[in-house]
């Protein structure tokens, strides 16, 4: 494909990942295709992503007996961020330190948003 210009495959993913999330029910590959802003990526790259996202448990395949195959999200996007969220907070030395900077960093919506979730979550 002379002159389309390439995505990172994480950024591939991600779109991949919101197409089907966009969606009510189960999406095929082309139409998470079909879902892609200009220039959209080969058919065969969509299936290749799909395919990868489901080795990695983030899609599902539903087979249908007179339909075609389609796709969809296993999780949510905020599933999905407070996964990345808490995989990064393990993956730091110290949880502390990490929690400190990360409240630091938010804005004060956020941070209200964090409190009304911790006080909700400190009452029996």
């Amino acid at each position: 494909m002379a002159g389309q210009r390439s995505r990172p495959r994480g950024q591939l993913e991600q779109a991949v990942l919101d197409a089907l999330r966009s969606a009510d029910a189960g999406r095929t590959a082309r139409q998470v295709l079909d879902a892609f802003p200009e220039p959209r990526p080969a058919l065969t790259t969509v299936l290749t992503v799909l395919d990868r996202l489901g080795r990695k448990g983030q899609v599902e395949r539903e087979q249908h007996d007179d339909a075609p195959l389609t796709f969809r999200a296993v999780h949510s996007r905020d599933e999905q961020t407070a996964s990345l969220m808490s995989s990064a907070l393990a993956a730091s030395s110290d949880r502390e330190a990490a929690l400190l900077r990360f409240t630091g960093s938010l804005a004060s919506d956020d941070l209200e948003a964090l409190r009304r979730a911790l006080d909700a979550r400190a009452r029996p």
